[in-house]
């Protein structure tokens, strides 16, 4: 039966559920979700806004906590700087994150997309919620979006307009400040357009993109661009937890007759009421099996738990589980896929954890001079020209001092201004030369160190290879 059950409706695979036979989109009236899942990711959402809203302002150590300006290529990932210089790390933090929504989706489906995604929450805790506010429930929508356009539907649509454009405009201005800080994006707002067009024309295109999203393409973000979506068909097994359908439970169904408070032993729980359908905001039967548009939004839990309440059976017709925990009544999350994401997403974080601990505030390379070899003086030293350049990765002006570490006997004198301060975030370049005796010249791969020194502490070096006669190497 489970086998006939499933072959039969695997036909709904083959078209999307919010496109008709013609191609033309249908448009989704999801019903109004109630019930204990949605009051708890009602709280999740909460958190989660405030936190994003409140981000930009969020200060560590006079820096921005999380600063992702790809124009001047500078990142702050938790009140660390990150240079162009310092992209492997931010690769590697990529590379952890998306691991970690690999696992997560190995072990517990799409709980991301459903409890934290920012196009979920803004869609369905804050977008959504205005549309139930101001034009009702589903079937009020219906009514409404098929009567005449008279004064109620104006006031209603302009409203709501209003609001979603209002909304749109300050989703926009906080992702900006995410990108650019949010020092420019004050200035910005209280300066005249044309002082700060490229920025002014930025936030135009995000409202337009985020009103867009939002009042009009809504869930076919998730089902048509969104990749996540259809790597899942990739990373799910039948251990992964997903909201699911209990089949074993719910077929045969049939409707329930009024009056008819026992269900009879040929059918199944599910009473064919469809309110699980109603209330998705993709559109789709969660009784067909998992598929690609269901983002784990439990609402379709809500509204059956509430109906199996109502006709005196257990909760849980459809729940979080897996194809084999309701298959064979047993629930594995350790698995060979599991062990596996786990211990690259340990390796990551030990390997990212290393980097970050070991990276230095101050970034040295030292070159040799364009257009130099060597030069041999009176008291038969032989010098190099260098040209060192330093990279201050913080926020503040850094004095140094270097000191040849080796070999013995070499000296250093910086040409031109002696002092060394590194200005914040900025670059300094100086020339240097190093005087060497001709008897220290080992072979052709001598190298010459230089130790990077703050306030007396050597915080780094440098290596640089030394030129000489070629009569001078001794074996």
């Amino acid at each position: 039966m489970i086998t006939d059950f499933y072959h039969f409706d695997e036909e709904f695979r083959n078209s999307i559920g919010t496109v008709d036979a013609s191609g033309k989109r249908i448009w989704v009236y999801a019903k109004k979700p109630t019930g204990a899942y949605h009051t708890k990711r009602a709280i999740v959402a909460i958190f989660l806004l405030i936190l994003f809203f409140v981000g930009p302002f969020l200060k560590w150590h006079d820096r921005p906590f999380l600063l992702l300006n790809i124009f001047e290529r500078k990142f702050i990932v938790f009140g660390h700087v990150f240079w162009p210089q310092d992209f492997f790390l931010l690769a590697i933090i990529a590379i952890t994150f998306f691991v970690f929504i690999i696992l997560f989706t190995v072990a517990f489906g799409r709980v991301w997309c459903g409890w934290a995604c920012p196009q979920t929450l803004f869609m369905e805790m804050v977008f959504r919620k205005v549309e139930y506010w101001i034009e009702g429930d589903a079937n009020e929508q219906r009514r409404l979006n098929s009567s005449n356009w008279n004064a109620n539907k104006i006031i209603k649509k302009g409203v709501k307009q209003l609001i979603f454009i209002s909304i749109s405009l300050l989703i926009a201005h906080v992702a900006m400040a995410y990108l650019i800080g949010i020092d420019q994006v004050r200035q910005i707002v209280t300066q005249p357009p044309s002082v700060h067009l490229p920025g002014f024309i930025g936030l135009i295109v995000f409202t337009s993109i985020f009103y867009g999203v939002f009042s009009w393409f809504r869930e076919q973000a998730c089902i048509v661009v969104c990749p996540y979506g259809r790597l899942q068909s990739v990373l799910l097994v039948k251990d992964s937890i997903v909201v699911a359908y209990d089949w074993l439970r719910g077929e045969k169904r049939g409707k329930l007759k009024k009056d008819q408070k026992i269900i009879t032993e040929k059918q199944g729980d599910c009473i064919d009421c469809k309110l699980c359908v109603h209330v998705c905001p993709t559109g789709i039967d969660i009784r067909n099996g998992t598929q690609l548009e269901c983002v784990n939004c439990t609402a379709c839990i809500d509204a059956c738990d509430d109906v199996m309440k109502k006709i005196d059976k257990p909760a849980g017709l459809i729940r979080y589980s897996s194809f084999n925990a309701i298959k064979e009544s047993k629930q594995k999350l350790i698995t060979p896929r599991t062990i596996g994401y786990s211990f690259v997403l340990v390796a990551l974080l030990s390997l990212l954890g290393y980097f970050i601990l070991t990276r230095a505030d101050i970034e040295t390379t030292i070159l040799k001079a364009p257009g130099t070899l060597y030069t041999k003086t009176e008291d038969g030293k032989i010098t190099n020209l260098y040209t060192i350049e330093f990279m201050n990765k913080t926020f503040d002006d850094i004095s140094l001092d270097l000191k040849i570490e080796s070999p013995l006997g070499a000296t250093l004198t910086k040409i031109g201004t002696t002092n060394l301060i590194v200005p914040k975030e900025g670059i300094l370049k100086r020339i240097v030369m190093v005087k060497l005796p001709e008897e220290l010249l080992r072979n052709r791969k001598t190298v010459v160190e230089v130790g990077i020194y703050k306030l007396g502490e050597r915080i780094g070096t440098a290596r640089a290879k030394f030129i000489g006669p070629i009569k001078s190497f001794k074996k």
